[in-house]
């Protein structure tokens, strides 16, 4: 009986074999593979990422805190803290 499982076996292995080949072309001809193949496109890609992560956070952290210092100069009742916010948001409109 041993023999006759051994032919399921090898075909089983075959088409996983051939499932394995299939899937390691698939992903060869990924777009993301194919870019970090190349060192200059690899370098390029990393720097607009770079450059895009960096005007977001600038810009981010300016809306951030032009809506803080916004807050802050509209609480008058604390003598304070609204006076330095008063004089923030004139530094910021010169």
């Amino acid at each position: 009986m041993a023999q006759a499982e051994q032919p399921d076996d090898e075909n089983d292995l075959k088409n996983q074999l051939a499932s394995l080949a299939q899937g390691l072309e698939r992903l060869n001809n990924q777009t993301f593979l194919k870019r970090q193949n190349s060192p200059v496109r690899l370098l390029a890609f990393r720097f607009l990422g770079g450059l895009a992560f960096g005007l977001g956070s600038f810009l981010g952290a300016t809306l951030v805190v032009s809506l803080l210092v916004f807050s802050l100069a509209q609480i008058n009742f604390i003598p304070i803290i609204g006076e330095w916010a008063a004089q923030i948001a004139e530094r910021i409109q010169q």
